[in-house]
This record gives structure tokens, sequence and C-alpha cells, in this order.
């Protein structure tokens, strides 16, 4: 299965839906919190392995927790993911923190602190927009 190839896109997507169904409905560690979504994910192409890509809505400290807690469910994530999907192996999975919307974030406030700076400046020269 290549890479680009559309059962390759298909297998992922089927399998960022069931993880998301399972992380919401099923994994009760108080650890993961109620606020976690799987923003994506990637199959090897022989099916082995998967990275799992998380987001969690907090701060860095409750990220790495809920990580704790998806780890410790992998077993238990796994084998539903089994009965949900009917694929010949079920992958291994690898819960990952996915950085790009705190990275987004920070960006923004970045990118509005210079805007700021740039709109007093030319306050203060006199100059207009």
């Amino acid at each position: 299965m290549r890479k680009s190839s559309v059962k390759y896109e298909q297998v992922n997507e089927e399998i960022m839906r069931a993880l998301a169904d399972i992380i919401r409905t099923e994994v009760k560690d108080p650890r993961v919190p109620e606020i976690t979504s799987v923003v994506a994910v990637e199959v090897t192409p022989d099916l082995g392995n998967c990275n799992a890509y998380i987001s969690v809505f907090g701060d860095e400290e409750v990220a790495r927790e809920a990580l704790v807690g998806l780890n410790s469910a992998t077993g238990y994530i796994r084998s539903r993911l089994a009965k949900m999907l009917n694929l010949r192996h079920t992958p291994e999975i690898r819960f990952l923190i996915d950085r790009s919307i705190a990275y987004g974030v920070d960006m923004m406030s970045r990118i509005d602190e210079v805007m700021e700076k740039d709109n007093r400046s030319r306050e203060l020269r006199g100059e207009e927009e």
C-alpha cells in the first residue's frame, strides 16, 4: 500500500474516527480529559504501527498526563479498535501530542504584538495607516 493511495488514506481516516470515539466514550482514566481530540493518524503501509496525534485542552502538564493515561490504556484501546474495524492486523498505537494548535496560537499572539508595536511607532511618527 503506497502512502498516497486512496486505500491508505481511508484506513487512516477510519482509524482516526474509531480512536476518537473510543477515547471520547470508553476511556475512563481520570488523567485523560474529556476535551481530548485525535487530530491526525499515520499508519505505516504494513499496518503494523500507528502514530495518533492528540490535542488536549489545557497546559503542557495536562497534555503529559493525558498521554500517560492514553498509553496505559493502549491495550484496551487496541482491542476495541480491532472489534470496531475490519482489518487483518490491528496496528500498535503510539500516542503523540500535537502541538500545532498551541504553535498557531503562539504565532498569532506574536504577530499581534508586532502589529501593535508597529501601530504605536506610526502614531508617534504621525503617520496614517
